[in-house]
């Protein structure tokens, strides 16, 4: 798998924000089918830090449910993994750079 295609997007929540404050840790939501190493050869590429943890879980997908004039509306929100990225002591990654 290419480095380009494992990050798909960094998750910016208040918990996330707060991780990156208090234990440099960074919260990206990545490919489904990422390993590990590979996603730490990709922060370490894009980004330009040392990465000295990489955590990963499976966000199950949620059924939702919406009322219209037709009725019910089911659907079912998909899953998808969220790794959780510890970059070496002093070092950063500037995640509001692009925006």
């Amino acid at each position: 798998m290419q480095p380009t295609e494992v990050l798909i997007k960094p998750i910016l929540t208040e918990k996330a924000n707060a991780q990156q404050d208090k234990l440099r840790r960074f919260t990206f939501k990545v490919h489904r089918r990422a390993n590990k190493l590979e996603i730490k050869d990709a922060v370490e590429k894009f980004y330009g830090v040392s990465v000295t943890e990489v955590n990963t879980v499976v966000v199950p997908g949620k059924n939702k449910t919406k009322f219209t004039k037709a009725g019910f509306i089911k659907g079912v929100k998909p899953s998808y993994k969220k790794a959780y990225v510890t970059v070496a002591e002093g070092e950063t990654i500037d995640l509001y750079a692009n925006i």
